[in-house]
């Protein structure tokens, strides 16, 4: 029987947000268009050929059993698109969904052969529910974008990439509250991701459900305690299970259960984890390092302009997935504080590794040749910094911003018209 679900109620605001951010900075909106003029091929058709030639296609004469269970599945999460469901032959423990670019023709989902033979069947509708939530979300359309515009994965920006990764990871776990949707029993849920996890089965490794939910959270600790950081597209099964663990015992299952409120700080709090980007130490003084010090050396002729806030920005980029809210925070900051930010971190750097020296400095000539300008305030303070802080005599200190001068400065040319 159909359900009445609200499918607002099991998004995550991040991902929503997230979603919109890479879509418009891809120009979504004119690429697809540009797509759809062109006769872009979808890669549905592609798959489906495949699928069709080499898989074996569920239909109600010749698996009444395994067809009967997706599409009741289909009706309990109210998805009214039509979908196609194959199995292929395949020792690889995993599962996929394409979503069709035509309206006219079927979405897929793909079984692999093992996975369909270690499963029960209601550790099946788990998988089958996760894959459905993705088409239910609609995560596979910016995906196919995503993979247009940058099919060589090298060539995107880092911060794109590491919003990209996030995006990813909680579209699994918004995935993960649809298998649960078709399958409401926690244990089974976990049970699912042990064997896709272990390829192990779970009664036959006879493993008590509580004390794996105990250990769980051990093993999350290690992932809260910066010890590990994950770029993969799925986030750590830790994760996801305490995601789901939460998500079970929410309001929307359990009566007097957890508010709304108090499973988005719940999730809040686990989503934290995923934000990280860096694991040492140095990591983090590098950051403060360069936030501070470029805000410092960019204000030091009066004004930050839009090329040396670029900078900073495509620096933080590799620490931080979020530069610009991280550098609105120390914009929040007194003037003091940004200065014993750079004075701590600058020490604390060169105490971790004294072999960074010329490259700290080489970023501050950066900040100040970035608006094509030069400016007696910025030369002095540079010379200043050089000396105080990285040991440099005022000869030394010269020389090396020359050579970045000669290398790597390009005057304004609209002061000659």
């Amino acid at each position: 029987m159909k359900c009445n679900i609200n499918h607002e109620d099991y998004g995550l605001p991040l991902e929503s947000s997230l979603s919109s951010q890479i879509y418009d900075a891809l120009q979504g909106n004119i690429v697809e268009q540009l797509m759809e003029m062109a006769k872009t091929q979808s890669p549905t058709n592609y798959f489906r050929s495949i699928l069709e030639g080499h898989s074996f296609k569920v239909e109600q004469a010749t698996l009444p059993h395994y067809y009967n269970m997706f599409q009741e599945i289909k009706e309990q999460l109210g998805f009214e698109d039509n979908i196609d469901f194959y199995v292929t032959g395949d020792s690889s423990v995993n599962a996929y969904s394409i979503c069709s670019m035509n309206p006219e023709e079927p979405n897929i989902i793909n079984v692999n052969s093992s996975l369909v033979e270690l499963m029960t069947d209601d550790e099946l509708r788990f998988v089958i529910g996760h894959e459905m939530g993705h088409l239910i979300n609609g995560n596979t359309k910016l995906t196919r974008l995503i993979d247009f515009v940058y099919s060589n994965k090298e060539e995107t920006p880092i911060t794109l990439q590491y919003k990209i990764r996030l995006w990813g990871q909680l579209n699994e776990l918004i995935a993960d509250r649809y298998g649960f949707l078709a399958m409401p029993n926690i244990n089974v849920c976990i049970s699912a991701f042990f064997k896709m996890a272990s390829g192990l089965d779970f009664d036959k490794m006879k493993m008590n459900i509580e004390n794996f939910i105990e250990d769980n959270k051990k093993r999350l600790d290690f992932f809260r305690n910066d010890k590990g950081l994950n770029f993969d597209v799925h986030p750590v099964n830790p994760i996801r299970v305490e995601a789901l663990n939460i998500f079970a015992k929410s309001e929307f299952f359990v009566k007097d259960g957890t508010s709304r409120q108090e499973l988005n700080n719940e999730m809040d709090d686990l989503i934290s984890i995923l934000l990280r980007v860096r694991n040492s130490e140095l990591d983090v003084y590098m950051t403060d390092y360069i936030v501070s010090a470029g805000i410092i050396m960019s204000n030091s002729d009066g004004e930050m302009s839009e090329k040396e806030l670029e900078i900073i920005l495509d620096e933080l980029s590799a620490t931080q997935i979020f530069p610009g809210e991280f550098i609105n925070e120390i914009f929040k900051l007194e003037k003091d504080q940004i200065i014993s930010m750079f004075i701590q971190s600058t020490h604390k750097i060169l105490e971790i590794n004294p072999n960074l020296r010329e490259a700290l400095f080489i970023y501050l000539i950066q900040i100040m040749i970035a608006d094509k300008k030069l400016d007696n305030n910025e030369i002095n303070t540079l010379i200043q910094m050089a000396n105080d802080f990285f040991g440099y005599q005022q000869v030394e200190a010269a020389n090396i911003i020359l050579e970045m001068l000669k290398n790597n400065f390009t005057p304004n040319v609209i002061s000659l018209y």
